[in-house]
């Protein structure tokens, strides 16, 4: 099956942003590009929204369908794409629609307000739900990221505890596809007898274990830097939280990507407290992987 870059669209800014981003990944892929708009239904109406035409709203949803595409086969002639209008509840039909996409995008107006009908209670659980990576761009006002898009740095936070290879593939995938440079992030804090007084580090201790930290990184990396031969890739083992030290890196960037593990709460689906905090603060478009 030929690959599918699925986008969400709504008219708005920002989602006109995430189609034009959706066009240029569709391109490096050589993949389709899928665009959709969900036409939301009030399963409760109002007395008052009689004044509501269902066609009208119907068939300006088809224009704005038709003006995506053709931007898109303008800017990228030899891309397929395909327009969808589905009506019902985002939530729902978003993740169903990107089910068999290699990835979705959709626009952030960022603060965890994402555009449109994708506001809270729909692209938040869109991310949580989907087992596909999403990514979210904000409009050009909003952003912060290189122009062109494929200048700058690719970023990507890994935890050295946990393996994430689909993570990384996307992160690899994305640097080489942009002819870009990977910077892999890595945190860590010192063990909590270090902060505690009247108890000192011992000397030395501090660079010691970063030196630790960082040939640990260098290792898990190595065979991805023999399959990507061609990335330059740029290890960082820092002290910190990772969720400020990568909406820092993001500055001028051209994708974050961040890692969301496929796992079930007692609530159900979750999205990890570092994905959540880059997604609200970051400038730049980004990446939210599942993985294992």
């Amino acid at each position: 099956m030929s690959p599918i870059v699925t986008v969400g669209v709504d008219g708005s800014p920002e989602s006109r942003a995430a189609a034009r981003w959706a066009a240029d990944e569709a391109r490096r892929r050589a993949a389709t590009l899928d665009i959709v708009f969900v036409r939301e239904v009030d399963p409760h109406p109002h007395p008052y929204t009689t004044l509501y035409d269902p066609d009208k709203e119907s068939s300006w949803a088809q224009t704005l369908l038709r003006e995506i595409a053709a931007e898109a086969t303008e800017s990228h002639p030899g891309t397929p794409v395909t327009t969808r209008l589905l009506s019902g509840y985002a939530a729902q039909l978003l993740p169903e629609a990107a089910a068999d996409s290699d990835l979705l995008v959709l626009g952030t107006r960022g603060l965890g307000a994402v555009a449109g009908f994708f506001i809270g209670s729909v692209g938040l659980p869109t991310v949580a739900h989907l087992n596909r990576p999403v990514v979210l761009v904000r409009s050009p006002e909003q952003s912060t990221a290189a122009t062109p898009v494929d200048a700058g740095d690719v970023i990507v936070g890994l935890k050295l505890n946990r393996p994430a290879d689909d993570l990384l593939a996307f992160a690899f995938e994305a640097a080489a596809g942009r002819s870009a440079r990977l910077r892999v992030l890595h945190t860590w804090d010192l063990p909590p007898a270090y902060g505690v007084r009247p108890i000192a580090a011992p000397a030395g201790a501090e660079a010691e274990l970063s030196r630790e930290r960082s040939d640990a990184l260098d290792a898990a990396l190595r065979p991805w830097r023999e399959k990507y031969p061609t990335v330059e890739v740029v290890c960082e083992a820092v002290i910190g939280r990772a969720a400020h030290h990568l909406v820092e890196a993001a500055d001028g960037a051209s994708l974050v990507v961040v890692g969301r593990r496929l796992r079930r709460t007692p609530i159900g689906a979750r999205i990890g407290a570092v994905a959540h905090a880059v997604m609200h603060h970051a400038t730049v478009p980004v990446a939210v992987v599942p993985h294992d």
